[in-house]
């Protein structure tokens, strides 16, 4: 059953916990390994780690830099020069004059600080800001794909099951029916062409055993990559496929695609994001006030190093610069920030279409899913009562053996059909989950 809902219904399919909305035990259990182990949402988790840390760095520079230092030094200078004839002319003590290789000893603390006028480092990490939530919303939107392709898979794993089980079936079907005719063939009832021609079809059907079971296989192999395991059996119970009801589900107001789907979120933090680059950008053309200071001691001798007032020194500048010729390389930076934030522009309407696209593409397949999956079931129970019918016929000499493989054919493709429809209109509820914007919660 579906309620499509309407603008006026706020209740949302998407609010559902993904542990609440499947409830497969062992479904349950893969998608929690995968969000555990899977290797692209590890690596999806580090790259938030490197978006905090750029936060951290951005807020570092808006902040003045200081250091401590200690140096020690020796200086010899020439006697003819203006700093040598005053060395050789003055004394340290009376009596005793200024050494030729001068020492020389510091310690102090350095300081500069950028006056950050323009909110050029403020807007630089804010939007360092906005790139750690992207990068978040960028980890909830891999763990909506995640967890739909995790279920995806395993109920196609058991649609593959119900198939190659519905072929065995057949199989016993055919060759019970292959018995017969060779029975037939040996009361002068029908000729060797018959005899082959059903041989022929049991063959055919069970070389689509092998089929089945390399997807079989490579179905599994997926999930256990997705799960991020080595190739491993996954236990299951096939049985219950074909009595999967789809729940009802809600599709809320358009608005609630903003608050529930992390790739918009993402996209509107990115937009944000080149929002302030630009600004941070044009704020290059601006001049830039930088103060600089400094304390601390200097003298020639280490027991003087700490004679307070004579040994203390300190220091204290502002500059205020602006470009000159590097203006086209700035220029160049802005035009590009400029293209970015038309870019994120055009992302964030692109990525809302195609969430709302996705909705109605999904909410639209799930109800004419539910009708052509009635009609097959329908289809089924026909052909099953033909195949019965027509193997009356034939051993009563009422029908040819042709209208006998043809109904077993037919059957047998009705019965395939009907568990790839219902693999089909499973998974469009699944999709329906993500496009709305669940299983990240």
């Amino acid at each position: 059953m579906v309620k499509a809902g309407n603008s006026k219904d706020t209740t949302n399919t998407a609010l559902v916990k993904w542990r609440e909305y499947f409830t497969d035990p062992t479904l349950i259990s893969l998608i929690d390994t995968a969000l555990h182990n899977n290797q692209e949402l590890n690596i999806t988790l580090y790259e938030i780690n490197v978006a905090q840390a750029e936060v951290r760095a951005r807020k570092g520079m808006y902040l003045p830099n200081v250091s401590v230092g200690a140096g020690a030094g020796a200086e010899k200078v020439g006697r003819y020069t203006r700093f040598g004839a005053v060395d050789q002319t003055t004394d340290i003590e009376p009596g005793k004059r200024i050494p030729e290789v001068l020492p020389d000893y510091q310690i102090g603390l350095n300081a500069s600080w950028e006056v950050d006028i323009w909110k050029k480092l403020r807007n630089a990490k804010q939007a360092a800001v906005y790139k750690y939530l992207a990068s978040i919303e960028g980890k909830n939107f891999m763990v909506t794909n995640l967890v739909a392709e995790i279920a995806s898979n395993y109920f196609e794993l058991l649609a593959l099951d119900n198939q190659l089980d519905i072929l065995k079936k057949n199989i016993d079907i055919q060759n019970n029916a292959l018995k017969i005719v060779k029975m037939e063939k040996q009361s002068a009832k029908v000729t060797e062409l018959a005899v082959r021609r059903f041989e022929a079809q049991v063959y055919y059907t069970q070389s689509l055993q092998f089929d089945i079971q390399q997807k079989i296989i490579e179905k599994e192999n997926r999930i256990n990559f997705l799960v991020g395991r080595y190739p491993t059996p996954i236990k299951r119970n096939a049985e219950s496929f074909i009595n999967i009801i789809p729940d009802t589900i809600y599709k809320g107001v358009p608005p609630q695609l903003l608050q529930n789907r992390a790739d918009i979120k993402r996209a509107e933090n990115d937009l944000a994001a080149a929002k302030l680059n630009v600004k941070v950008a044009k704020a290059n053309f601006y001049p830039t006030l930088r103060l600089t200071g400094g304390i601390g001691y200097e003298a020639f001798n280490p027991k003087f190093i700490i004679s307070s007032p004579e040994s203390m020194m300190f220091s204290l500048a502002g500059t205020l610069v602006t470009p000159l010729i590097n203006r086209n390389e700035i220029k160049a930076i802005y035009i590009g920030a400029n293209a970015k934030q038309i870019q994120a522009v055009y992302n964030y309407e692109r990525t809302i279409l195609n969430a709302y696209i996705e909705v109605v593409n999904q909410l639209a397949k799930i109800d004419n899913l539910g009708k052509s999956y009635d009609l097959k079931f329908l289809q089924v129970q026909a052909l099953n009562e033909s195949v019965t019918i027509s193997n009356g016929l034939f051993t009563s000499a009422r029908a040819d053996y042709m209208e006998v493989l043809l109904t077993q054919r037919d059957a047998l493709e009705s019965k395939m059909e009907l568990i790839e429809t219902k693999k089909e209109q499973i998974n469009a509820m699944v999709y329906f989950y993500r496009a709305l914007g669940g299983g990240w919660r």
